[in-house]
């Protein structure tokens, strides 16, 4: 072997990077604010419902991260208005909503590790919609204007 082992990683060539014009990542984008607004409208009927003090959420034990009921359903609410409201502006286009989109939906996965004891299925379900938005949101890149996308 001539090749000096320490330059070869095997590959053979460049790891790919995502087409920033392709039809997943601008479809990813739009899904993304679906999701996001469907995903804010959702966690804010959560916020509700832990702040009725309903029997939708059962008790806790002795959780590092324990916070009373109350201030979970404050957390969703907030959380889920911002990010309907992301989202909305996703789908209409707005430049802005895709660094707040990135911000919120990571907030969001945040919250919701924090709250897997209390609803586990559907908190990792939400955490994978809030990395699939992330990713949507960071591979895209629009086209400078007046030039043709490829």
């Amino acid at each position: 072997m001539s090749e000096d082992p320490r330059l070869y990683d095997g590959s053979s060539g460049p790891p790919p990077v995502p087409d920033p014009g392709s039809a997943w990542v601008t479809g990813g984008v739009l899904f993304a604010g679906v999701l996001m607004l469907c995903q804010g409208v959702v966690a804010a009927l959560q916020g509700i419902a832990a702040l009725g003090d309903s029997d939708v959420y059962g008790t806790v034990g002795d959780y590092l991260y324990r916070f009373s009921l109350t201030s979970w359903g404050w957390i969703h609410l907030v959380v889920g208005v911002c990010a309907a409201i992301t989202g909305a502006g996703l789908l209409k286009g707005a430049g802005w909503a895709r660094v707040a989109g990135v911000v919120i939906a990571s907030l969001a996965l945040f919250a919701q590790f924090l709250f897997l004891p209390y609803a586990p299925v559907w908190s990792v379900l939400m955490i994978g919609l809030d990395i699939f938005v992330i990713w949507a949101l960071c591979a895209y890149r629009p086209a400078a204007p007046g030039v043709a996308p490829r």
